[in-house]
């Protein structure tokens, strides 16, 4: 079985409804009127091949830091939390935390000396990682953490890494994006796909 079918038909009715909208391209998030469903008309995708740009200065700094997946979620997720605005509310982060607990959410840590540097969260279904937030407590963590990442998922045979909504910092990194059409056909494809985080 597919990882993903294993999240569609899932014992738990949270776990599976959340995989299901997911799966058909919706994502969640709370601007203040409650958890919503959200969709795009273009969605923005990290590159998981050489179309990946990495700047060379930060390419020379990327040996300080350590990664790992899912050791510190709960610090990636506070620290996703922890600006201004947030669209996670108490109600999603518990959400997240449940999630968590039955294997659909994760997070991705970037460390140096020891000290939580940064953070992407996310889900995981099939062969596709939609990422949810990034964090920062040192320089680059964040940084760090999503081309590690996408490196990360291209080893484990991932065909998507969704960054949902393009902006400049994503950009800088060869984010591109494509129609809502487009994505639902890499994201099909991507679920057929059978890899684990």
């Amino acid at each position: 079985m597919p990882a993903a079918q294993h999240f569609l038909q899932h014992p738990d009715p949270l776990t599976r409804e959340v995989a299901r909208q997911y799966a058909q391209g919706a994502f969640l998030m709370d601007n203040g009127d409650g958890l919503q469903w959200y969709s795009v008309r273009r969605r923005a995708l990290v590159p998981l091949d050489e179309r990946l740009h990495v700047p060379r200065r930060l390419e020379r700094l990327l040996p300080r830091f350590q990664l790992s997946v899912d050791v510190a979620f709960e610090a990636v997720l506070a620290g996703c939390r922890n600006r201004e605005e947030t669209w996670i509310s108490d109600e999603l982060a518990e959400l997240y935390l449940h999630l968590h607990g039955t294997g659909l959410v994760h997070s991705f840590e970037s460390w140096q000396d020891g000290e939580l540097a940064g953070g992407v969260l996310g889900l995981s279904l099939g062969g596709a990682f939609i990422g949810e937030s990034m964090f920062h407590h040192l320089t680059h963590g964040s940084n760090a953490a999503l081309i590690g990442l996408s490196r990360h998922l291209r080893g484990q045979g991932y065909l998507l890494l969704d960054a949902q909504i393009q902006n400049p910092h994503l950009a800088r990194f060869g984010t591109y994006e494509v129609s809502a059409r487009a994505y639902q056909e890499q994201l099909t494809a991507a679920l057929q796909v059978d890899t684990e985080l």
